[in-house]
C-alpha cells in the first residue's frame, strides 16, 4: 500500500477509511470481493479496514476471510450469530475506527469506483453519502421489471412519510464521517437486539439510519450509480417488502413519538 508519508502526499484520501462488507454464505464471491477493494485500496493508496461482518455464515465463508488476513491484515472479520443484514452492518459500523465509515454489499453491486466519488463528496463537507439507483446519471442493469416496480411503490412511500427528495433510499452504498456516525448509532432503535433469525432477513433499517441524519441537521449527498442486478440475491420480494413496510412503519412512529430526540 505504500509508506504512510507516501499516503500522506500522494493520495486525498482521509487518515483511514473503513468499509464494512456485511456476508452470510457468500463463500462463492467474497474471495473475488476482498481482492476487488484490495485492488482499490493499493489504487487509491488510501489508508483503510475492510471489515467483514459475517452473518452466522453456515459454510466456509468465514475460512475464506482468515486466509486473507496474513497478507492483509488491514482486513478484519467479525462474527455474529445470525440476526440479518441490518444487524450486520451496524456491528461493522460501531466496531469501525475510521475518520471515514460506510458499507456495500458483497455483489459489489455498486461500482467500487463510487468510493472515489463519495470520498471527495465527504471531504468537501457532506456528513452522509449514499448511492441512488434512481435519478439523472443513475442506471439498473439487469433487475426484473417486477422487482423495479416494486421498489419504486416502496420508496414513494418512504418519501411521502419519511425521507422527501431521497429517490433510493435502499441502494447497499452507505458513507458518513466519524461524526456522523456517532451522533446517528446512539438514536438507532430498529435491529439492535440480540435476536437470532433463521433465514436471510433483508430490512429497511437504511431508512432509519437516514430519518435520524436528517432530523440531526446532517448534510445527505445523493451519488447516481449504475448498479448492477446480481441472480443470486436473498432478497425475498414478499416477505422481506412485508418487513420493510413494518420498519417504516416504526420509525414513522418513533420519530411522532419524537424518540429519536433522545440517545439510547
Amino acid at each position: 500500500m505504500g509508506s504512510r508519508s507516501e499516503q500522506e502526499t500522494e493520495s486525498t484520501c482521509p487518515p483511514l477509511v473503513s468499509i464494512v462488507v456485511p456476508v452470510y454464505n457468500e463463500a462463492h464471491r467474497i474471495a473475488a470481493t476482498l481482492d476487488a477493494v484490495d485492488t482499490w485500496v493499493r489504487a487509491s493508496a488510501c489508508r483503510a479496514e475492510i471489515l467483514v461482518a459475517d452473518d452466522g455464515s453456515t459454510d466456509n465463508t468465514a475460512d475464506i476471510v482468515n486466509q486473507y488476513v496474513p497478507a492483509t491484515p488491514w482486513v478484519r472479520l467479525i462474527e455474529l450469530p445470525h440476526g440479518g443484514k441490518a444487524r450486520a452492518v451496524l456491528a461493522g459500523l460501531r466496531m469501525a475506527k475510521g475518520d471515514i465509515v460506510g458499507f456495500m454489499d458483497a455483489d459489489l453491486a455498486t461500482p467500487l469506483s463510487t468510493l472515489n466519488t463519495a470520498l471527495e463528496a465527504l471531504q468537501e463537507g457532506a456528513d452522509v453519502v449514499i448511492g441512488s439507483r434512481e435519478g439523472p446519471g443513475a442506471s439498473r442493469v439487469g433487475e426484473p421489471w417486477y422487482r423495479h416496480a416494486m421498489g419504486r411503490v416502496f420508496n414513494s412511500l418512504v418519501r411521502w412519510t419519511l425521507l422527501p427528495g431521497i429517490q433510493d433510499s435502499q441502494c447497499g452504498f452507505k458513507f458518513m464521517t466519524r461524526d456522523a456516525r456517532d451522533r446517528i448509532l446512539p438514536r438507532v432503535r430498529l435491529y439492535t437486539s440480540e435476536q437470532t433469525v433463521a433465514q436471510a432477513r433483508v430490512t429497511a433499517f437504511d431508512v432509519e439510519l437516514l430519518f435520524i441524519a436528517r432530523l440531526r441537521d446532517m448534510t445527505v449527498h445523493v451519488i447516481p450509480v449504475a448498479w448492477q442486478y446480481g441472480n443470486q440475491s436473498k432478497v425475498n420480494p414478499v416477505a422481506d417488502t412485508l418487513q420493510n413496510l413494518e420498519d417504516v412503519a416504526r420509525v414513522w412512529l418513533n420519530g411522532k413519538r419524537k424518540v429519536y430526540q433522545r440517545e439510547r
